[in-house]
């Protein structure tokens, strides 16, 4: 599952209301909200929740609202009476300071629980057991760290997920937009440090195949139109689509178009199943592939084999490591460094297409056209 984060400190404006029809068309099906940012005045946060659960009813889309006890009182809600919220349209509740594991046990028969992933203690797990809270509605939310050097580390985040599976917990994490980003720092907003910067359909993506997580959520207010283009062509075709550099090469329209990695997955390259055929070399009219630039490899390197490598030649290949020249291999482009996160994502029978840089709203547009 994938979500999107709406904080209430601005108005929902008719923009807000576009891009979350937009994001649910592209595959994103919950809404993360907070009503105890301290920067922002609470004194909106009732009407905003109430046009924010409104457009998520229209759109079947879950609300999660992080809360502490003390904000829930000064928005106008009570822990004691949820039937408000949930007329709303919210759906979940994240729990953080000022809220008993009694509360949350009560609770969780009426509400989706999100219990923070970071912190939860086997102690807490007991307790709420003891209170008979409803583990089939809660869930482990992982924070999201503003401040660049704070998100947390690949080996911490991998045993507390384990740990959280073991106890029946689904776990929910965050990844970074790259498109309005979250003040006051506005350093993007991922769970997982490596994450900050980095291409957010990556990141989500990557996160997804993890089997110990469950759902990915933009920490971030808006992500670009391009990552849109990228989320939205995987979720209608299943193809991963990544941007190429510009070049000079003459087989440069040899390599652009779909692909689909041999089932042989190799360890050092994507391999393209099909460019050696005979129907490849229609494709451009070209009979032989003649030695060209032939210079070294770094990671993301799209090549193509030359005739000196006999049988092989017109293998298209993408380079998932640096490798050497060969003069038996033509270098023609690179995947653009934005783009390079994707490739070792794509496995054994994956397709991913290729376009030219600046092209990837448009490549998306077609399919809808």
């Amino acid at each position: 599952m994938y979500g999107i984060s709406v904080f209430l400190g601005e108005e929902i404006t008719n923009d807000t209301i576009i891009y979350i029809k937009k994001m649910k068309a592209l595959g994103f099906d919950g809404i993360f909200t907070s009503l105890h940012i301290p920067e922002d005045d609470t004194s909106l946060y009732r009407q905003r929740l109430t046009d924010l659960g409104a457009i998520a009813k229209a759109e079947k889309m879950k609300i999660m609202v992080d809360i502490s006890g003390e904000a829930l009182k000064r928005a106008g809600f009570s822990f004691d009476e949820l039937e408000p919220l949930i007329e709303l349209g919210v759906t979940g509740l994240r729990m953080d300071y000022g809220i008993t594991i009694e509360q949350m046990a009560h609770a969780s028969h009426k509400i989706d629980i999100g219990l923070n992933a970071s912190t939860i203690t086997l102690e807490e797990v007991a307790e709420l057991k003891a209170h008979q809270a409803d583990f089939s509605r809660l869930e482990a939310w992982h924070n999201y760290y503003p401040r660049p050097e704070t998100g947390i580390g690949t080996t911490f985040f991998n045993e507390k997920n384990r740990w959280l599976k073991e106890l029946g917990l689904q776990v929910f994490t965050f990844v970074p937009g790259d498109g309005q980003t979250r003040g006051p720092i506005f350093a993007g907003l991922p769970t997982l440090e490596k994450h900050r910067g980095q291409n957010p359909f990556a990141a989500a993506v990557g996160l997804m195949a993890d089997p110990y997580v469950d759902a990915v959520y933009i920490g971030d207010p808006t992500i670009s139109e391009r990552t849109m283009a990228q989320f939205g062509y995987y979720h209608q075709t299943n193809q991963f689509l990544l941007e190429v550099a510009p070049s000079e090469s003459r087989y440069l329209k040899r390599i652009l178009g779909t692909h689909t990695n041999r089932l042989d997955a190799a360890r050092d390259v994507l391999r393209s199943e099909l460019s050696r055929t005979s129907e490849m070399f229609r494709k451009d009219e070209i009979a032989t592939i003649e030695s060209e630039q032939t210079k070294a490899r770094p990671v993301g390197t799209v090549t193509i084999d030359n005739e000196k490598y006999g049988r092989y030649m017109g293998e298209i290949q993408v380079t998932l490591v640096d490798l050497p020249k060969d003069e038996k291999v033509n270098t023609i482009t690179r995947i653009i460094e934005k783009d390079q996160t994707i490739l070792p994502l794509i496995k054994a029978g994956n397709q991913f297409t290729l376009v030219t840089e600046g092209t990837i709203e448009n490549e998306f547009r077609k399919l809808n056209n």
